[in-house]
């Protein structure tokens, strides 16, 4: 059993490359932001306001998330409501910082975390993984990218749904949000930093092997 934990901001490509990495290693996936966003549906859908705390929290330690950990077959759920496309939506994404800047809700969400990943080996990535869900995994990685290169990756994922005046204004306040839980803008101690600006998407993934190589994880 193994884990690599990749952290990054907003459109640095952690995603995919961890998927790509996963499927490379034939391991688990564990998307911990969608386990966020998750629970901003789940607070939108039962009218709880942005600065109810306490409502965050409470739903957060009840809510019923079924999260795919096989990187070639990707779904959320909350109960038995497939929820896939609607954690993605710019009314999502405006939101899910009410739950992620909440320390309390984050260590719920991170006691799942931790729960999933000692049940095999995973690619795991999010913004807290390689500080604070598993800060002894065998790779850590800190993915990160320029500010313009980041607004062009998640424009062509929303397909123009926000002009790119919102785009930025959402990814830059989400980031400068959850930094004041989280540091995922510098690399902790042991923790490899990878600037995607002029790699590809392949190049980055090598990269990951490399150093899965290197501590001993099996290719």
């Amino acid at each position: 059993m193994f884990t690599i934990a990749i952290d990054g901001p907003s459109g640095s490509g952690k995603t995919t490359c961890s998927i790509l990495t996963a499927q490379r290693l034939g391991c688990s996936y564990l998307d911990t932001g969608a386990m966020y966003r998750a629970v901003a549906v789940g607070c939108l859908e039962a009218g709880i306001d942005h600065d109810d705390q306490a409502g965050i929290v409470e739903l957060c330690r009840d809510i019923d998330i079924d999260i795919s950990t096989n990187p070639n077959e990707r779904y959320i759920r909350l109960g038995d409501q497939d929820i896939t496309q609607a954690i993605r939506t710019p009314a999502v994404s405006a939101w899910v910082s009410a739950v992620s800047t909440i320390a309390e809700a984050r260590a719920i969400l991170v006691d799942r975390q931790r729960a999933i990943l000692a049940s095999g080996s995973f690619v795991a990535e999010g913004r807290d993984i390689t500080t604070v869900v598993a800060p002894d995994a065998e790779v850590r990685v800190l993915l990160i990218a320029d500010p313009d290169v980041r607004m062009a990756r998640r424009g062509a994922e929303l397909s123009g749904q926000l002009t790119a005046a919102a785009l930025r204004d959402q990814i830059l306040r989400r980031d400068r949000d959850d930094s004041t839980l989280v540091n995922f803008t510098v690399a902790a101690n042991g923790v490899v930093t990878i600037d995607s600006t002029l790699l590809t998407v392949e190049e980055v993934v090598d990269q990951i092997i490399i150093l899965a190589q290197r501590a001993g994880i099996e290719v």
